[in-house]
């Protein structure tokens, strides 16, 4: 596997510069020194990974580059990717002892670049057992965080672990969901690329979608991980939402984060207030649409993305539109869409239409992101295997399923939350097999 699969996109690369640049060395020992160490480490604690933050910043005080990503690595195998990807506005940032007072949280996720860009830049690879000195092996469905999280602590530990990958690139969301400013797709395949040298095979192009093929997987691994995250985007529902020009927002973020879509002109309307809307219209605008609305059917108050993430969407110049709700998509004499709106009041948790409020709006294109449905192809499939509302339901302390073979993490089983919570479930899915393996063969 390898990044050259992926356009080097100047033009892409320029419009989509980092929300959040690396730190210069100085920079980053004066921030480094600020850290004030805490025994308790509120930091550490509300990470789900549980880095040892205060242990990795002291060693970037000291110099010691290579001390601190391994320190990072050993609890957070894509702490790369989280130090870009993660709110840590809300996660270790948040708890920071600084905001007690009235400072400036210690910029933990930049630090934690820092660290892991000089590591990527040797070149060094991880050290791990023996390929098969524990006899056992693990298939992992779905190659996104979780998986890549619980093949690379198998493999850490000697187990023999394969990640089957339906798609061409590795990654999950990381590779094709995660905003570009945020997280580059290369970036996320050089991250792969480093566990598959922990000795974890990759089979992409491997669709495991029906029962057959989930037989033949048993018939081969001791044990199978369920990391295929959610389905597809959930649609509006509306007549004419097939025009073209109607794209989803994963859909949007992968065509241009691959290279198919290169720049926008016009108006673009994103429907939704998640923190994937928001990053759907944040990068309409930086793909050049001159006009960018975020249509959601509630008030500015219920959005469902995170604070900060909606400050940046004004600082973009996206144009927010509340309480009003589409109903129908037309395309008129000149090719461009008609988004059909009306005005919602909220009566009794309903939402009901007002009268004479009827409002289209003329775009270029419109960008549903309403949601994620569980992934339901293969979990029906599952057939011992018990769903909550299409999500796997496991064991919280193991990720262990009904099923004792199965094991599940990420967005398929915790509803979809972030991707640091993904590389726990998958490295807890892990050691729990391990586990498991060691009293078997004891």
């Amino acid at each position: 596997m390898s990044t050259a699969t992926l356009p080097d996109d100047l033009l892409l690369r320029e419009r989509f510069g980092d929300i959040k640049p690396p730190l210069e060395p100085q920079a980053a020992v004066i921030e480094a020194n600020r850290c004030l160490n805490c025994f308790d480490a509120p930091c550490t604690g509300a990470c789900p990974t549980h880095i040892d933050v205060p242990g990795f910043i002291k060693r970037i005080s000291t110099g010691n580059l290579r001390g601190s990503a391994l320190r990072i690595l050993d609890a957070n195998i894509l702490g790369a990717s989280c130090a870009k990807a993660c709110p840590v506005e809300v996660l270790c940032e948040g708890a920071c002892v600084m905001h007690r007072y009235n400072h400036a949280p210690i910029q933990i996720a930049r630090l934690q670049r820092y660290a892991m860009d000089s590591f990527e830049a040797t070149g060094e690879e991880l050290l791990t057992a023996p390929r098969g000195s524990r006899n056992v092996q693990v298939a992992c469905i779905g190659g996104g965080p979780a998986s890549l999280a619980c093949a690379a602590e198998l493999c850490r530990h000697g187990a023999s672990a394969t990640i089957l990958e339906r798609k061409d690139l590795l990654g999950g969301l990381n590779t094709y969901g995660v905003a570009e400013y945020k997280l580059r797709a290369a970036d996320s395949l050089r991250e792969a690329e480093m566990i598959r040298r922990m000795g974890v095979e990759f089979r992409t192009g491997a669709a495991i979608d029906t029962a057959e093929a989930l037989e033949e997987l048993e018939s081969e691994f001791d044990f199978l991980f369920v990391g295929v995250g959610l389905g597809a985007m959930q649609r509006m529902n509306i007549p004419g939402e097939d025009q073209k020009g109607v794209l989803n927002a994963l859909e949007f973020i992968a065509s241009y984060k691959t290279g198919r879509l290169r720049e926008l002109a016009g108006t673009v309307v994103v429907v939704g207030a998640g923190n994937t809307a928001i990053d759907a219209a944040n990068a309409a605008r930086r793909l050049g649409a001159e006009t960018v609305y975020l249509l959601y059917r509630r008030g500015e108050r219920d959005m469902s993305a995170f604070d900060f993430e909606y400050e940046h969407a004004k600082q973009e110049g996206v144009q927010f539109l509340w309480r009003r709700q589409p109903f129908a998509v037309r395309a008129n004499e000149r090719g461009r869409l008609l988004l059909d709106t009306v005005q919602v009041s909220e009566v009794d948790k309903a939402l009901l239409p007002i009268p004479d409020s009827h409002y289209t709006i003329e775009c270029d294109y419109v960008i549903p992101a309403i949601g994620q449905s569980p992934f339901a192809q293969l979990v029906q499939e599952l057939r011992r295997i018990e769903l909550r509302g299409g999500i796997i339901v496991t064991d919280p302390e193991t990720g262990q399923t009904g099923n004792s073979r199965y094991f599940a993490g990420g967005d398929c089983a915790n509803g979809g939350r972030e991707v640091v919570d993904a590389v726990a479930d998958g490295k807890r899915a892990a050691r729990a097999i391990l586990k498991i393996a060691e009293a078997a063969y004891a």
